[in-house]
């Protein structure tokens, strides 16, 4: 235990003397994670969507609480899987990859509903 909280106050501390110095792997950072890419952000505000459409239909008695397990565990590995494409390609997704993305989105959200 002790030996983990030596090593991540050695490893804050050098995040924070690396940010201060402006070191290139600091800098480098936002670069790497663009986390508001514009596909990345379409994808992402789909999937915020179809999850207040669940929590709709659920409140309304339309769908089961099974079904609202399943379409949120769906949801979630579409967000994972964006992630994923992200990571891949320096924070952004391509277009082949928001275009998979939408289908899988698009089954999802023809199950909310049923």
């Amino acid at each position: 235990m002790k030996y983990r909280l030596a090593l991540l106050a050695l490893m804050s501390a050098f995040a924070a003397t690396s940010f201060a110095q402006g070191s290139p792997a600091a800098s480098a950072a936002p670069s790497t994670w663009q986390k508001n890419h514009p596909r990345r952000v379409e994808v992402n505000k789909r999937l915020a969507n179809q999850d207040r459409r669940i929590k709709q239909e659920r409140a309304e008695g339309e769908i089961s609480k099974t079904k609202v397990a399943q379409l949120h565990k769906d949801d979630r590995q579409i967000r994972q899987e964006e992630r994923d494409m992200a990571a891949q390609d320096k924070g952004h997704i391509t277009k082949t990859d928001q275009r998979a993305l939408n289908q899988q989105e698009n089954q999802v959200s023809k199950q909310i509903g049923k």
